[in-house]
């Protein structure tokens, strides 16, 4: 019989060592394993050469800020779950934090059993995302779509499309009634977000609310800024 059990990697990034040290202790005695860097410039280095299930990045940092950290780690690794500690709480941090790919932005001080149980929150619904991952065949409304043979149809009517437009729909569908970050979409399948990469991606929604439009209770939402929802209305 099996016993082994999975650890949990934390990738951290503090400078204050004694605040550093006390959260690295504490997180293992949760049964985290925790790789600790205290400079930003030796955070990415650090990272790739390890594998990681979770980062907490501080912000304020020395040669390497931590949302600069954020957004290189999350420009090689876009899944990776990821949480900003920080003593900056205007409203201009925290959507920076967001944008530079949070999961979750905590202001310090704060109490380490909430940082715990936000961390196992995001760990839960991470691990419930790479789950859906899997899964190949979706059902949309009247639809039905293959990720694998990039088939979507009604019955045995069923149209092959491009292999980026179905990965878009692929990624749509496993956030099915939620908000498909558009970076996230744009790092997955087109490996960058500048602006002809995001252009190239509204083509492609465009293409899809076409491919869909024989069912009007299927809806692609544009949610301003952030990035798209699929959708199932009552009518």
């Amino acid at each position: 019989m099996n016993n082994t059990t999975y650890t949990t990697n934390v990738f951290l990034v503090e400078d204050d060592l004694n605040f550093g040290t006390i959260l690295k202790s504490y997180l293992e005695l949760q049964d985290f394993s925790v790789t600790w860097v205290s400079d930003g410039k030796d955070a990415v280095p650090a990272f790739l050469k390890g594998q990681y299930d979770i980062c907490i990045l501080d912000v304020m940092l020395p040669h390497v800020d931590g949302f600069t950290i954020g957004r290189t780690i999350r420009s090689t690794h876009p899944q990776i779950p990821m949480i900003f500690l920080t003593a900056k709480s205007l409203k201009e941090d925290i959507v920076e934090g967001f944008k530079s790919g949070a999961d979750d932005y905590i202001t310090k001080p704060f109490d380490s059993e909430v940082l715990l149980y936000k961390m196992r929150a995001i760990l839960k619904r991470n691990s419930d995302s790479m789950s859906k991952q899997k899964q190949t065949i979706f059902n949309i409304g009247k639809f039905t779509f293959d990720a694998n043979l990039r088939t979507i149809g009604i019955g045995d009517d069923q149209k092959r499309i491009s292999p980026k437009e179905a990965e878009l729909l692929r990624l749509l569908c496993v956030e099915m009634n939620n908000i498909l970050p558009r970076e996230l979409a744009l790092r997955t399948i087109w490996g960058d977000d500048n602006y002809f990469t995001t252009r190239s991606m509204d083509v492609f929604i465009s293409k899809l609310r076409k491919y869909l439009s024989e069912d009007p209770a299927i809806e692609i939402e544009n949610i301003h800024g952030t990035g798209y929802r699929l959708r199932l209305n009552n009518l």
